[in-house]
């Protein structure tokens, strides 16, 4: 009877540290974001509001927000880093971009045609943003990594220059489409800060 009763409470000890562990995966799935009514924003951030969304942006290393007037009509909101003159990274968000759009497939199909021929898409990641619960959908949007070249024009590095650079497209909840870029000189950025990036997105 002793040995029964040690090899009961050994399993026991053993069901309930895999219940713990569970436990605690669970806690670190959902502190990674995107279940949330806001997304968490890295501490040095900023952020960019707009109508549909917000997102963080590297305050910290030299991102700055571009004022209305100077930024390209097509953008909602940018932050820029500059380096002797030199934008050496961009997050941009752009909204109602294109037509016809009524979801994250959509969304991301029309974002991807505009990266450009001289860009190697990486991966295609379907993504779940921070925002309330009256969202619904709009909470499901397509992430797409992918490398290019510089092309040396508007201030942007020498033509060739590497870059990187990550997109997050969707529709908001008032039916919207949106875009989200940061694009970077390759190395500038590493893959945590892209996904920081991502994940300080709050849909609205």
């Amino acid at each position: 009877m002793r040995t029964r009763t040690r090899s009961t409470r050994n399993a026991l000890g053993r069901v309930k540290a895999v219940t713990a562990a569970v436990a605690a995966a669970s806690v670190l799935l959902t502190g990674c974001g995107g279940d949330a009514d806001e997304a968490s924003v890295p501490e040095g951030w900023g952020t960019l509001e707009t109508g549909s969304l917000s997102v963080g942006y590297p305050k910290s290393e030299g991102y700055a927000e571009q004022p209305a007037g100077e930024r390209a009509e097509a953008n909602a909101a940018v932050a820029l880093k500059e380096e002797d003159g030199i934008r050496t990274g961009m997050v941009s968000v752009q909204l109602d971009f294109a037509t016809g759009v009524h979801d994250a497939a959509g969304a991301a199909a029309a974002a991807g045609a505009g990266i450009g021929l001289n860009s190697t898409r990486k991966a295609t990641d379907d993504v779940h943003l921070a925002g309330p619960d009256d969202v619904g959908e709009a909470r499901e949007a397509r992430r797409i990594d992918y490398d290019f070249t510089a092309d040396g024009q508007e201030d942007t590095p020498n033509r060739g220059t590497p870059m990187t650079g990550v997109l997050v497209a969707g529709v908001d909840s008032k039916g919207v489409p949106f875009v989200v870029r940061l694009n970077a000189v390759k190395d500038a950025v590493d893959a945590e800060d892209l996904d920081a990036f991502v994940g300080s997105i709050t849909v609205k």
